[in-house]
């Protein structure tokens, strides 16, 4: 039996940033504090974003809104690899994404330009 469970998984946080009402922003607030739970929280936004990539109907504003609340709300640790993810892909759900995350100022936030 395996001892540790990965907490948070990919799913549940794929599905707190699809829905991102006040009780979802305030759990993932909680994870994004955590530096152990780096790993499993960009797991969970790959999948997010992945599944929006392979879904019938592409919906840039929520893509775009999710990235916006995290490039404004995760800690500075997080800011490159959050735009890694953006990056990843050229597909347009992607683009909506890193659209969100250039909007925050997030990345600018965590290092000011000289």
């Amino acid at each position: 039996m395996n001892a540790k469970a990965n907490f948070p998984d990919s799913e549940t946080v794929a599905a707190k940033l699809a829905a991102l009402d006040e009780q979802d922003k305030a759990w993932l607030n909680l994870v994004l504090q955590n530096p152990a739970q780096d790993d499993a929280l960009l797991d969970g936004i790959t999948h997010f974003v992945d599944a929006a990539a392979e879904a019938r109907l592409l919906n840039s504003l929520k893509l775009s809104r999710a990235g916006e609340w995290l490039g404004t709300n995760a800690p500075a640790r997080l800011q490159i690899r959050l735009m890694e993810i953006g990056r990843s892909s050229q597909h347009p759900a992607y683009a909506a994404f890193r659209e969100g995350l250039a909007k925050s100022g997030g990345l600018d936030k965590a290092w000011p330009k000289a």
